[in-house]
């Protein structure tokens, strides 16, 4: 099912922008110039997600915010020109769920509203333990058999082998998995990913040379193979 996206800036250029960015990522976009507009696109369209300025005419964000969270629980992240940290603390108490400062980039912003969607998605239950060829990787103890030997894994390969072996086949970018890491990923530095993929085929691959378990995807980033 496309997510749907409800852009609220009293901008015509930055809805545009943000339009056109949000829709070829893939997502469903709908769009409001004012808080008293966006009241009426919320009811009638449901988003999943808000994108919501605070400084507008006839209904400024916090108006909204005020207004919204009586009727319902959709996330919202809030787009400020403005730094004071009252602000967004007075965003954040009226139940905005993030923020993000302008000017911001298009990939921060992506990752912002990916990270909110996940908390905002419902919990599965998940296995304790993840399975793949030879290897046992215990998500509560925290621990990784290959066979009957243990392997030791910094937080950071744990935390991305067990991303991969959770999903096996499917392709993560490395954005992705940096997000993984780091919450919210921080533009340039993907590169990262790799050295922590490189140090965990040296310690999980039988020849790293030729990855039996992490496949490298040309042009997208890395994937735990469905039949190691």
């Amino acid at each position: 099912m496309t997510t749907t996206i409800l852009i609220v800036d009293d901008k015509s250029s930055v809805r545009k922008v943000v339009r056109d960015y949000l829709t070829e990522e893939g997502f469903q976009v709908v769009t409001a110039e004012n808080g008293r507009d966006a009241l009426y696109v919320a009811r009638h369209e449901k988003p999943d997600l808000i994108l919501l300025d605070i400084m507008m005419p006839e209904m400024g964000g916090y108006e909204f915010l005020r207004a919204f969270r009586k009727e319902r629980n959709t996330p919202v992240i809030l787009l400020t020109a403005r730094l004071e940290e009252s602000d967004k603390v007075l965003g954040l108490e009226l139940g905005a769920d993030d923020y993000v400062t302008k000017p911001f980039g298009m990939r921060e912003l992506i990752a912002r509203i990916r990270a909110v969607l996940r908390r905002a998605a419902p919990e599965t239950a998940q296995p304790e333990v993840l399975r793949g060829g030879d290897l046992r990787l215990d998500l509560s103890a925290h621990t990784l058999l290959c066979g009957d030997r243990p392997i030791r894994l910094t937080p950071s390969e744990f935390e991305l082998l067990a991303a991969l072996m959770a999903a096996p086949g499917r392709a993560f970018s490395r954005l992705e998995l940096l997000e993984r890491l780091q919450g919210i990923a921080i533009e340039g530095v993907e590169h990262t990913v790799n050295t922590h993929i490189h140090n965990l085929r040296g310690k999980i691959e039988p020849d790293p040379s030729q990855p039996r378990y992490i496949e490298a995807v040309f042009g997208v980033g890395y994937r735990f193979r469905a039949d190691p």
